[in-house]
């Protein structure tokens, strides 16, 4: 195969994982990014001098990243493995998280003595043991031979009721407040439970039977352990140079112009769209979800047994979700709560704590003392049983909004980009990574992954890059 010169745009982690793949097949790779970080949305802040991770804040399917690793070491001639290269490790959570829902509260996995136990290890016996199959679909493109049965064995699970919503409502045998905690996931897609495919209800049972994981260090660790990967495989990566415009085989940023045989765009698709010289109609969009999200570091801890992980939700799902898709705030969101005592997972002498609130892509600003801000800590601090408002524990914050997303390139700062149509919104399509009538652009990540998480955008670079290297093979 002779080498080809490759251009690969954006250093997120769609962007870094193919380039990695693309050079160590002995390609010729640039990748640019225009901001002063690699890793994304994935990005590493430091507040009062501890460092806090934006972004996905847990790993699930982790057989998604060994696929990585092992194709990445499959490739190429050099004599080191990826874990010489870039050691990383993965810390097990002893729970997904800790669900607030009208007055109940529960683990996943449920714990022994909650009311949702019993029904809880029936759905979990049903639905647990499916991660190899989900691992398949997000690795491998959905008519390949692999992905045909693992899709088959899933589909036998749901009958003729192919929405998370529709396939929840028909177990009766499952009490309603389990039904919503399980349905709220679908969220991880940006929309609600009746715009998605019923394998969002096996994802969390998935989710609690394999154990979520952080990496030793955060989650910015892997957008790091890319970018070394990738480095060892010969891509040159150039940062705070802004795309401006792409053609066939040129890319033109803020600073010069560069010439490739293959161009790989991981920004968003509209975004894509736009270097290209198209028009995008930003009217009567469906975007999927924002967020309004907090991350401060604490001058008091929170109450001794408060969870790594807490999920609060809404009395109303279904109006939120309704709020969300008309592009309205939302009487009462979902909030995570995500924990971090000093010295765990992150090297930090402080304590620290995410406070990320579901909010419309409205691309607007909102700081820590906005009305729908305030009225979400306060309901927080309620349902988890705060002596008093969790802002009296912070010390020094920052605050992320949809504003601060927009800037992504995603219409109001969605998260990821627009609302698919149903069948989009897993990992049982096959996702338009190049066409016809532009055989030298590619596109990755923002662009065509299923819902959002490393193992969405990390399982569509995979599947991608198999294809353009096959392309570039002949």
């Amino acid at each position: 195969m002779k080498p080809k010169s490759v251009i690969v745009l954006g250093a997120g982690i769609s962007g870094l994982a193919t380039a990695s793949l693309v050079a160590k097949a002995g390609h010729h790779v640039t990748l640019i990014e225009g901001s002063s970080w690699i890793g994304g949305k994935s990005k590493r802040i430091i507040v009062d001098g501890q460092r806090m991770d934006t972004g996905p804040a847990l790993v699930t399917f982790l057989g998604v990243w060994e696929e990585f690793i092992r194709r990445y070491d499959l490739l190429g001639n050099q004599n080191k493995k990826a874990i010489e290269i870039a050691p990383i490790t993965f810390e097990p959570l002893s729970e997904v998280g800790e669900y607030f829902y009208k007055g109940d509260k529960c683990l996943l996995p449920v714990e022994k003595g909650n009311k949702w136990h019993e029904p809880w290890i029936r759905f979990e016996k049903i639905h647990g043991k499916l991660g190899k199959e989900i691992t398949t679909l997000l690795t491998n493109t959905s008519i390949s031979r692999k992905a045909i049965p693992a899709g088959n064995k899933l589909i036998s699970k749901y009958g003729i009721r192919l929405t998370t919503k529709r396939y929840l409502n028909g177990l009766k045998w499952l009490p309603e407040g389990l039904k919503e905690i399980i349905s709220i996931h679908t969220l991880n897609a940006g929309v609600g439970p009746e715009k998605t495919l019923a394998l969002f209800a096996t994802i969390p049972a998935v989710m609690a039977t394999q154990q979520v994981r952080v990496p030793v260090g955060g989650v910015h660790e892997i957008p790091l352990t890319l970018e070394k990967l990738a480095r060892y495989a010969g891509v040159e990566i150039v940062m705070n140079e802004k795309a401006v415009t792409i053609s066939k085989n040129k890319v033109t940023t803020e600073v010069r112009e560069y010439q490739a045989d293959i161009i790989i765009s991981s920004l968003d698709a509209k975004v894509t769209q736009r270097l290209l010289g198209k028009t995008t109609n930003e009217t009567n969009r469906k975007m999927s979800c924002s967020g309004v999200a907090i991350y401060a570091v604490l001058d008091e801890e929170l109450p001794i047994g408060t969870k790594t992980h807490s999920v609060i939700m809404p009395e109303d799902p279904a109006a939120l979700h309704a709020a969300l898709g008309k592009n309205q705030l939302p009487k009462e969101s979902m909030v995570f709560v995500n924990y971090y005592q000093a010295g765990h997972i992150y090297p930090n002498n402080k304590s620290t704590v995410a406070v990320l609130i579901t909010a419309p892509a409205d691309g607007k600003q909102y700081s820590i003392d906005s009305d729908f801000t305030k009225a979400e800590l306060d309901r927080v601090s309620k349902v988890m049983g705060l002596p008093k408002n969790i802002k009296e524990y912070f010390g020094a914050f920052e605050v992320l909004d949809p504003k601060y997303f927009s800037g992504w390139g995603a219409t109001g700062g969605a998260l990821y980009g627009e609302a698919r149509k149903i069948w989009q919104s897993g990992p049982l399509h096959t996702p338009k990574h190049s066409s016809f009538l532009r055989p030298w652009l590619w596109m990755v990540g923002a662009s065509t992954h299923p819902g959002g998480g490393i193992p969405a955008v990390l399982g569509g670079s995979l599947i991608a890059t198999k294809k353009l290297l096959r392309r570039l093979g002949k």
